[in-house]
Formats: structure tokens, C-alpha cells, sequence
């Protein structure tokens, strides 16, 4: 059983705009209702917190995407896999604790809308943020000074119709930062007309695309520079794997038992 009247064919591929790299990859399914023990990545603790049966849907119908993505990308065993999150709740795949696996796992970004859960995932030294509204959707326009100021808050007022493409933009790059809303949107500045841009932010020079696809704003940024944190045990291997490198005719062991054999 998965969900109600879902499968795995419910997953869509979004066409991704020729710029972006291989390494990338994104789906869309439908929002519907599963039932906790039918999601692998989805964690009772966390969801028993949320307060409204819409959110808790909207998890777990996230949480089921991405177990889809992660399956395509070429993960065969969801059971040893957890999703964790870091101070600002951005989401992050790692292995088990005990599951001495060292196979490096994708970024992940995850969005809701309405109707369809998305989730994009990049090659795992990069970060990666999606986001999308529904296609016609206008941002209110008491919403417009929460999101821009200057010279864009001008344009933006110029062509509302443009509100969405901003706003997609913005979370999508607040996403890829692993930052969510700790970062003022308003401090994002983006170019209303351009679907392909890079924006600097610090250190970082993110990767932005824009596009229609499916009846939705969709909004991908992408860093390809950008590190993962690793886990203990993910350290505690690389550790392992770069002593046996420099010493390649001791291995793993005893060395006094080894000398004595």
C-alpha cells in the first residue's frame, strides 16, 4: 500500500533547464495522505509534533518523494538511512549510526505547494535549494516590503506578475544556504527579468534558474563549491580509509598480534 491511489509512476522528473549540471536531479508528486509506517524517512518523534493534519500530510508526502528521488539516484535500502536537521532546520540524508557505510549520499532541498510535494538533489560537496508556487499565483501586495526593498521593491511594484519568480528565488536560495528564514529575503537581491542568474552571498556564489513546468514557479539554486558536514562515523571511516592508504600492508588490526602471527 502506498498512500491513497499512489505509486511510484505518481513521480514526475521536472525537466531541468540546460544549464544546470548533470549532477542535479528533481521530482514532483501529489500531496496525499500516507500513513507513517508506509514512509521510510519519516520519523514519529517529529511528526507527532505538528499541529494541523495538513502539515503532517505535507511531511509525509515530502518525506515519501524523497525516498522516491533517493531510490533513482541510485540508493537501494532506505532503512539505513535518516533524515536529520541542522539549527535552522535544514534537512540533511545521512546514514544509520552502526550502519558503517561510507557511500556518499546527495543534498537534498524539499518544498510543498498546495497540491505537490518537490524535492531536488545534487552531488553531495554541493548544496541545493528548490522552490515553487502554483503557475498564475500573484504575492499580495502588503507582502512585497517583507520580501524586497530598493530599487527591487520598485521594479517588483512595477510587475507584480513577476512576485513569484522573486519570491521561488529567494527561498531557493535561503534553502541552499541550509539557513531558511534566518536569512532576511529581503537582503537577496535578484533580477526580475533574468531566469538564469548568480547570485553572491559571503562566500558563496549560488547558481539560480527559473522556470515554468507543470502549472508551477519553479526555482532551483545551486552551489557547487559548497561542503557537506560529516557525521562521527562518517569521519571515524575517512580517518580509517586514509590510514590504510598510507599504510596500505598493515591494515586494520592489532599490530602486535599481526608482527606475532
Amino acid at each position: 500500500m502506498i498512500g491513497v491511489g499512489m505509486s511510484s509512476d505518481d513521480v514526475i522528473p521536472l525537466s531541468l533547464p540546460s544549464y544546470f549540471e548533470d549532477s542535479i536531479m528533481a521530482f514532483m508528486a501529489p500531496i496525499k495522505p500516507f500513513e507513517l509506517e508506509e514512509v521510510p524517512l519519516a520519523q514519529h518523534d517529529e511528526v507527532s509534533t505538528f499541529a494541523t493534519e495538513k502539515r503532517r500530510i505535507e511531511h509525509l508526502s515530502g518525506r515519501w518523494l524523497l525516498g522516491q528521488a533517493l531510490q533513482r539516484w541510485g540508493v537501494n535500502d532506505l532503512g539505513t538511512l535518516m533524515v536529520v536537521r541542522n539549527e535552522q532546520r535544514a534537512p540533511r540524508v545521512i546514514h544509520l549510526q552502526g550502519v558503517w557505510v561510507n557511500t556518499p549520499l546527495p543534498s537534498i532541498s524539499i518544498a510543498h505547494s498546495q497540491t505537490h510535494a518537490f524535492v531536488a538533489l545534487a552531488t553531495p560537496k554541493a548544496s541545493v535549494g528548490i522552490d515553487a508556487e502554483p503557475e498564475g499565483r500573484i504575492l499580495a501586495s502588503n507582502a512585497l516590503d517583507m520580501m524586497s526593498k530598493g530599487d527591487e521593491l520598485q521594479r517588483i511594484r512595477q510587475q507584480p506578475e513577476r512576485s513569484m519568480k522573486l519570491w521561488t528565488g529567494k527561498e531557493a536560495i535561503q534553502k541552499a544556504m541550509g539557513v531558511g528564514m534566518n536569512l532576511n529575503p529581503r537582503d537577496i537581491q535578484l533580477s526580475i527579468e533574468d531566469s538564469q542568474q548568480n547570485i553572491s552571498i559571503g562566500n558563496s556564489i549560488f547558481q539560480l534558474g527559473y522556470w515554468i513546468f507543470n502549472g508551477f514557479h519553479i526555482s532551483l539554486a545551486y552551489n557547487p563549491r559548497d561542503n557537506q558536514p560529516i557525521t562521527p562515523e562518517e569521519a571515524l571511516l575517512q580517518e580509517t580509509r586514509e590510514a590504510m592508504e598510507q599504510q596500505p600492508d598493515r591494515g586494520v588490526g592489532c599490530n602486535t598480534t599481526r608482527n606475532n602471527a
